[in-house]
């Protein structure tokens, strides 16, 4: 008889954990259960179907169920929710929530990809029709059919990152008054606040206003409660972040790690004989600070799947870790971010040295020459490259996988200077900004 894999979660994590251990194990017995109604799509994608850049919630399916079924012979069973895990027995209780029953089903080996949660704090009116969090395929349905139905003219956005970013632009293109709330003292928590009001400052010139440092305190219909008072909004998102969904893992007896996401190894395995977890409800490690951490990335999420299939499938593959890079889009505003802000590189004891410099994303005679903003972190004494921040328009944010690549060979400010970088006038000076910013980084030292 043939082992039995049990994947939760037929996003990222899971499917490409499923597909993997489909390729090296084609004797497995693959099941594969998702609560929702889709398989395999991409969750960034959802702000620009809202913003109508892409024309339908399909479109940002990689592979429908059925694809799956058919091409890699994998089980995959829909509106199924694990709802219990006993390790001991080797069980799984699913919830069908089509036929409104419980079966159980036992596995030999499980792969947890359970992903995360959009944070709902518990605040009067949030569960008001008009309030919506957005995490899944399903989430974007309802919101899209409740803008179409309600021709949304006043939109709030609670919190101010990348999602809440993201789809403040979608509301933007709807043509909405937006308003983006943030109980911080600025946007983007991940970037330091001299980087972070720029991009605030880009908000306002792209018509969104920008309320930081306010508590939201409620919602009515047709309005945000807050400390300074009411907003108007006939739809809310919110953009307040994710947590792991890692109840099921903690419940079944599986220990908890950074933020509260499953505690795993390099292997992905999760702490007991034959179960694995990745993805947003689960941890991963930091490359700089040599720590775990929680990270709830797309690239880590696909990239985590398969090392776990890998594994899974009888192999061996580690994860080497992230530094957390990251990039959007705000209008015609691109952000990008990778390694420690000053903030966390404190927390992590590390003592650094920083540069700003303003450039421009091409040579600045000619047209569509637009300015551009990189901050660089090193760290003091030895000079080895920490973080990177990056605001501009037009080419500016993937400049950011520059430095993540320094950063992740162990690369100094010197180094980065002297990288044989391409350079042709219509995309990038003489001197690309990130080693303009390396350049400053050194007289600084």
């Amino acid at each position: 008889m043939a082992e039995r894999l049990i994947v939760i979660g037929g996003d990222a994590a899971g499917m490409s954990a499923a597909a993997t251990a489909r390729r090296l194990r084609p004797d497995l017995e693959i099941v594969a259960l998702e609560k929702g109604g889709y398989t395999s799509y991409s969750a960034c994608g959802i702000p620009y179907v809202i913003g109508g850049e892409v024309a339908s919630l399909d479109e940002l399916v990689a592979r429908t169920p059925q694809q799956f079924r058919t091409e890699h012979r994998i089980d995959v069973r829909m509106r199924h929710e694990a709802v219990a895990i006993d390790l001991d027995a080797r069980r799984v209780t699913v919830r069908d929530h089509a036929h409104e029953r419980d079966i159980t089903l036992g596995f030999d080996l499980l792969h947890l990809a359970t992903g995360a949660r959009p944070i709902r704090p518990d605040l009067p009116g949030i569960d008001a029709g008009f309030v919506h969090g957005v995490q899944t395929l399903d989430d974007a349905g309802h919101l899209l059919a409740h803008a179409k139905a309600a021709r949304c003219s006043n939109v709030v956005v609670v919190g101010g990152g990348y999602i809440g970013l993201e789809l403040a632009e979608a509301f933007v293109r709807w043509g909405a008054v937006v308003t983006v709330v943030d109980r911080g003292a600025h946007v983007m928590a991940s970037l330091d606040a001299d980087m972070a009001v720029r991009v605030e400052e880009a908000m306002r010139r792209h018509g969104i206003a920008v309320r930081t440092g306010l508590e939201v305190t409620g919602f009515e219909p047709g309005r945000v409660l807050t400390a300074e008072g009411p907003i108007v909004a006939d739809l809310v998102v919110l953009g307040i972040g994710v947590a792991p969904n890692a109840a099921l893992a903690a419940d079944a007896g599986l220990a908890l790690g950074a933020g509260g996401a499953i505690r795993v190894d390099r292997r992905q395995a999760a702490g007991a004989e034959g179960v694995y977890a990745a993805g947003d409800c689960a941890e991963t490690f930091h490359r700089i600070t040599q720590r775990p951490v929680y990270l709830a990335l797309g690239t880590i999420a696909n990239k985590t799947g398969r090392v776990a299939g890998i594994n899974l499938g009888g192999g061996y593959a580690t994860f080497g870790g992230a530094v957390g890079t990251a990039v959007t889009r705000v209008c015609s505003t691109e952000v990008a971010r990778t390694g420690l802000n000053e903030r966390e590189a404190a927390a992590a004891g590390f003592r650094v040295v920083s540069a700003t410099v303003e450039a421009t994303n091409r040579a600045g005679y000619l047209p569509g020459a637009h300015p551009m903003t990189v901050k660089m972190l090193a760290e003091v004494g030895s000079g080895r490259l920490l973080g990177c921040q990056i605001v501009g328009q037009d080419g500016a944010g993937k400049r950011i996988d520059v430095v993540a690549t320094a950063i992740t060979a162990g690369m100094t400010a010197e180094d980065l200077v002297g990288l044989d970088l391409a350079y042709a006038p219509p995309v990038s000076p003489l001197w690309d900004p990130v080693q303009v910013a390396a350049r400053r980084l050194l007289s600084a030292s």
